[in-house]
């Protein structure tokens, strides 16, 4: 096998600071293309389809290929899976790029669902209630308006200190997204990094399928950047209340997690962060209202 041990690269560059040059070596986040292929059906009539191309950091691939598949509804759950493996035999080169998912004989994908997936990504311009209605039909868990899952503001404010702490592509390379699951008393539990901030997430809750940890409607989502429509419906599949973003949400972002009931926190960051939705879940002193 020639997967790549490592998913950072070294590339010589000068630096320039003032009239000063220095002729040095420099480590970049690999990115490079992964193909999910997807195998289903029974007997002689197994059908082989390539599902989806996306732009990746090498590592995590079957992760990143199964949470794809099961954020985006075209799998139910971790039974519908056979094996998941690169594609060494079918591919003469960039095998390592090329991950076959197996569904077993009894399991049938919701083909259907990919052409939602590419309609209704971030920046698409469509209709904010027709998205959120499309997701709801093949979400695994329903939207959750309850309030037994609760974190303390100090605790909320720690988070993305603890994240950096864990962060070890991200300190060598400057270069990639990160998402972890965290609990309410700040223990990781899950850690995924990616030059894309959805993939991270995919092998995040790829992760967690694996583990059979869903729904996480007991852990703390934290985005190492900005809360984008398809990262909050993602969430919304592994059924997940609580998100963290350092950066800012979109609208329909809002919109999504107010639907889902999921509370939602932006800028979260210098000790400070605004909260969007499901507020309630939040623990402030009464005295500071």
């Amino acid at each position: 096998m020639t997967i790549k041990e490592s998913p950072i690269q070294r590339v010589p560059v000068t630096k320039i600071n003032g009239n000063h040059s220095l002729a040095t070596i420099d480590k970049l986040a690999i990115e490079e293309p992964l193909e999910i292929r997807l195998a289903f059906g029974a007997g002689l009539n197994r059908i082989v389809k390539n599902i989806s191309v996306t732009m990746r950091t090498p590592g995590s691939d079957a992760e990143l290929a199964t949470g794809f598949l099961f954020t985006e509804g075209i799998i139910k759950d971790k039974n519908d899976l056979a094996s998941v493996n690169h594609c060494f035999i079918a591919c003469a080169e960039n095998k390592e790029n090329v991950i076959q998912v197996e569904l077993g004989e009894g399991a049938i994908p919701e083909l259907k669902n990919i052409e939602r997936n590419f309609y209704t990504t971030s920046s698409c311009g469509v209709c904010g209630k027709g998205s959120i209605a499309a997701i709801k039909t093949v979400s695994a868990f329903q939207p959750s308006q309850n309030n037994d899952f609760f974190i303390t503001r100090e605790m909320m404010l720690e988070l993305p200190d603890r994240l950096r702490l864990y962060q070890d592509i991200f300190d060598v390379t400057g270069g990639l997204h990160a998402c972890a699951l965290f609990n309410t008393a700040g223990e990781l539990l899950l850690l995924r990094e990616d030059v894309g901030r959805h993939n991270a997430l995919d092998k995040l809750i790829g992760a967690a399928l694996e583990k059979d940890l869903l729904p996480l409607k007991n852990a703390v989502l934290l985005l190492s950047g900005r809360a984008s429509f398809e990262l909050v419906q993602k969430a919304a599949m592994a059924g997940i209340n609580i998100i963290g973003a350092i950066g800012a949400p979109s609208s329909l972002a809002v919109q999504l997690a107010g639907e889902f009931g999921i509370t939602l926190v932006g800028f979260l960051r210098k000790q400070r962060f605004n909260i969007y939705t499901m507020g309630q879940r939040i623990l402030i002193p009464k005295y500071e209202n």
